[in-house]
């Protein structure tokens, strides 16, 4: 898919991987849709990349079905069609499964714990996923939906919730590859590694060390490497369906 002109959703597209997304795909020509929970840094998004593509902010709830439901709804309002969506939004809330001592249980994950977790990667994007398509054949577009799981979907200590909704969105991929060929619309996914971001800015330098010395390549990824991974799946017409792990070559 070339992408000039085309109009890219993007959830947390706001900071992060997803803002890298936005500013690698507008300078391939795309115009953005960018939501995300945080107002403040959705506005301060949109102005910096609107100095060179065009680009609209959607401070939305993705867990909210009606919600996701309604912003579809004016994304094609405010573009006339829907190309490609990243499924980019995600939250941690880690924890031990439970915590014992001499045989007795003192601490259990919540299931506000488990499920907050699941409600924002799994199922947003699953509603996201759902309205993207219905756009994309109801303005007949060709289409390409990429979600962003993580190298945790293989099952990682101290992430039951984490891993399983990153599991979910890649098993997702592979099912909506098949489902939607039919239609012109191609799904894929992108499971990063350890990334650079503000939470392993803020770590120990010590602990930090002991982290890239896991890594085979020998440093963290960096974000404009998933942005041009995703860029890459969305520009190559024959990827569909496959989960991309980009992670220096570290395993669980």
């Amino acid at each position: 898919m070339d992408l000039k002109d085309k109009v890219v959703v993007i959830t947390g597209g706001a900071g992060g991987l997803g803002y890298a997304m936005a500013e690698n795909l507008a300078a391939a020509g795309a115009k953005l849709a960018l939501i995300d929970m945080d107002q403040e840094k959705l506005e301060k998004a949109c102005a910096n990349i609107g100095a060179t593509a065009e680009v609209q902010g959607y401070a939305v709830d993705i867990t909210d079905e009606e919600d996701v439901f309604a912003t579809f709804q004016f994304i094609k309002e405010d573009f006339g069609q829907v190309n490609v969506l990243i499924n980019n939004a995600g939250i941690l809330r880690d924890g031990l499964l439970l915590k014992a001592k001499e045989g007795q249980v003192f601490d259990r994950m919540s299931f506000d714990q488990f499920q907050s977790v699941i409600n924002v990667n799994l199922t947003g994007s699953f509603l996201c996923g759902r309205e993207a398509a219905a756009a994309m054949i109801e303005t007949g577009q060709e289409g390409v939906i990429i979600n962003i799981s993580s190298l945790a979907k293989a099952g990682n200590v101290g992430q039951s919730n984490y891993a399983a909704s990153k599991a979910g969105v890649a098993a997702m991929s592979v099912g909506w590859a098949k489902e939607l060929a039919r239609y012109n619309i191609r799904s894929a996914a992108v499971a990063p590694g350890v990334i650079e971001t503000e939470m392993t800015a803020a770590m120990k330098p010590e602990a930090l060390e002991r982290l890239e010395k896991m890594v085979p390549v020998g440093r963290l990824g960096q974000a404009e490497e998933i942005a041009s991974t995703v860029r890459f799946i969305i520009e190559n017409d024959y990827v569909n369906g496959r989960i991309f792990e980009i992670d220096g070559g570290i395993r669980l």
